[in-house]
């Protein structure tokens, strides 16, 4: 026998085997190539490999089971790593915000007590509460930025019309919003309980309008906090397509009606990253308040001042964000049916993910944008 013949012989009894290893999946899978949208949705400086980092993205946009994603802007030490919008959707796309808007509220709440026209320890100043006997009268503003007012707020009712928020928004209380929701009675003693609430949102944007004009015009209470954002927040931040909303009364819709790109969302994030710094170095709002929006309450450790926070819920409760894919100093802003500004300080990042997802894509979509975290080291 040939050299030739004998080594062929050899190899002809491994063929059936390794055409069985094939077939139970063994063999490596090629990915598929990435596409030029992919590709392009990364830029040449990402902070991360660029090809890894695109296909991440990639998978947020088109991975069944996430839900709509329409926009995602990723920044990486200061600049933005990654850019994409779905069909439709582009750059210039303001988006709304839902609850998004309460973190921004929490910031015009720390300017102002910043300012000295707020006290944070103080029972809130809200007129109806200060009647002799109302217990309603030891709400302080800690209570209503940590979500334990106590008072008699059902974010999600069911029917939907039945819960605090819908009622506030588009029935009976939505000509006066703040109104409605500083009437309804205790439910529990202030500071004991945490419920999430939009409507306690609302009271902090009617105390900030009080704070800032003795009028109760609409017009005049709208433009005064529109002005102060604007002056104070918007404008050093160059968020220039935020578009605040107010009902009929002038009190903004601090818990949920705010409209922006993704870009300027992502300017807010970075905005918080930098604990409270504008792009020019100039301190919008004091660092010990950023730095107690993202302290846990004392009944909710994964909520601070209006802002969610990657720490874990005792007993392994269901958890809004991923603490055991992320590091814990990660927050977010969360608004309803997915939106996300997700910012992890120790790794100098920033994403911002906007879209539609039900509650069953959420969670697989959160675990996608823990995938593209990942891909940034902490520092």
């Amino acid at each position: 026998m040939t050299l030739r013949a004998a080594v062929l012989n050899r190899a002809l009894p491994l063929a059936p085997a390794l055409l069985m290893l094939a077939s139970c999946g063994a063999a490596p899978v090629a990915e598929a190539p990435l596409t030029d949208e992919a590709k392009a949705a990364v830029t040449k400086d990402a902070g991360a490999p660029r090809d890894k980092l695109a296909r991440e993205i990639d998978d947020l946009f088109t991975k069944p089971g996430l839900g709509e994603t329409r926009a995602v802007v990723l920044m990486a030490n200061g600049k933005i790593a990654a850019e994409r919008y779905g069909p439709g959707y582009s750059k210039d796309t303001r988006f709304i915000s839902w609850s998004m808007a309460k973190t921004v509220t929490g910031v015009l709440i720390g300017m102002l007590v910043s300012d000295g026209l707020l006290a944070l320890d103080a029972p809130a100043p809200v007129p109806l509460w200060q009647r002799q006997g109302d217990p309603r009268g030891e709400i302080t503003l800690r209570h209503l930025l940590q979500m334990r007012s106590g008072l008699r707020h059902t974010e999600s009712g069911d029917p939907p019309y039945e819960s605090s928020e819908v009622r506030m928004l588009f029935l009976d209380g939505r000509d006066n919003m703040a109104k409605w929701a500083e009437e309804q009675p205790l439910e529990a003693e202030p500071g004991k309980q945490f419920e999430y609430s939009s409507n306690t949102s609302v009271i902090l944007a009617d105390v900030a309008a009080r704070a800032l004009t003795t009028s109760d015009k609409p017009e005049a209470r709208r433009k005064a906090v529109a002005d102060y954002l604007h002056q104070r927040l918007f404008g050093p931040l160059g968020m220039t397509s935020m578009v605040p909303e107010f009902d009929a009364s002038g009190t903004l819709i601090g818990g949920s009606l705010m409209h922006a790109t993704a870009r300027d969302w992502a300017k807010f994030g970075e905005f918080l990253r930098r604990k409270g710094r504008a792009p020019g170095g100039e301190q919008l709002v004091p660092i010990r308040w950023v730095e107690a929006m993202v302290t846990p309450s004392p009944r909710s450790p994964h909520y601070g001042f209006q802002t969610w926070l990657n720490r874990p819920r005792p007993g392994g409760e269901e958890h809004p964000l991923f603490p055991d894919r992320a590091p814990q100093s990660l927050f977010s802003l969360i608004g309803h049916m997915g939106q996300y500004v997700l910012v992890s300080p120790s790794q100098q990042v920033t994403l911002v993910r906007l879209g539609h997802s039900d509650s069953a894509e959420r969670p697989p979509m959160l675990q996608q944008a823990a995938d593209v975290l990942e891909l940034y080291p902490e520092r």
